[in-house]
Parts: C-alpha cells; structure tokens; sequence
C-alpha cells in the first residue's frame, strides 16, 4: 500500500515522501495516528502544495530537538545501588529511572520511550545512552551506576 508521510519516520522517510508499506501497518498505525495518509491521485497533488509546509514544520521539529541535545550531551546521571557478589546490582537501572531523572531535572520533553535503552542496567560502570528525539537527532547522556 502506498502512503504520503506527513512526518519523518525511522528507517521509512521524510515528510512528503511517497512509501510502500505493508497494509496492517499502515492501517493499523500510520493513518490513525496522522503519521500518513493513503497516496491517491488527489492527495498525490494536494502533497504537492503541502510539501513546503511540512518541511518548514519538520526544520521547526528537528531545531527545537538540537536545541534540546545540546542541553542533553552535558548532562550525567548517577544512580547508586546495592551491590551484590562480582559488582552486580540487586536490582537494575531502567528506562523509567532514567526518565525520572532527566524529569527532576527540567527535561519533560523527553518521554520515557525515547530512551533507547534495549536492558536494563545490572553492573556497576559508567554507560552512555542514547535519547531518540527526532529521527535525526540521538544526543547521549552518561549514565554512572555506582556503589550505594
């Protein structure tokens, strides 16, 4: 099924841009949620017109997210746990700490499933994590688990 992106989506394209996409997922996730809308005759044209304008409000998205990483790279977190035998932790450092953290400390434009953490945090040591913001940006934040 073809669609029109209306905005930028990892590893299918940019705004604008006509994508073949299977039908459940565009069905399913990109039409209800505004991402897309099918690509027919009358919106191939109706895109057309549109285009300046959506890439206007995507260079609009994707400063604001710079503006928002340069903040970001400065930042480091510390978490302390208990620690067990071989330096490994009782419990884990998640995606929700993170997120509770970078909250406490003014970034509430970060939502907790931007963070790409793929698991959980189990060892003591110092990781750097990455924070999806915008398709095109990916600041990273250091992460230090030490003893507590």
């Amino acid at each position: 099924m073809e669609v029109i992106l209306r905005q930028a989506v990892d590893n299918l394209g940019h705004p604008g841009d006509i994508v073949e996409v299977s039908a459940g997922y565009a069905r399913n996730f990109l039409l209800p949620r505004g991402i897309a809308y099918e690509a027919t005759a009358g919106n191939k044209k109706r895109i057309a017109q549109e285009k300046e304008r959506l890439e206007a409000a995507e260079n609009a998205r994707r400063e604001a997210a710079q503006a928002v990483a340069k903040r970001l790279e400065e930042v480091s977190l510390t978490f302390s746990a208990k620690v067990g035998e071989e330096g490994k932790l009782f419990g884990s450092v998640t995606s929700g700490d993170i997120h509770h953290q970078l909250e406490a400390q003014g970034f509430k434009e970060v939502e907790k499933r931007m963070i790409d953490l793929h698991e959980p945090i189990k060892a003591l040591g110092v990781y750097k994590v990455a924070i999806r913001l915008h398709a095109d940006v990916k600041p990273e934040i250091k992460v230090w688990v030490i003893k507590g």
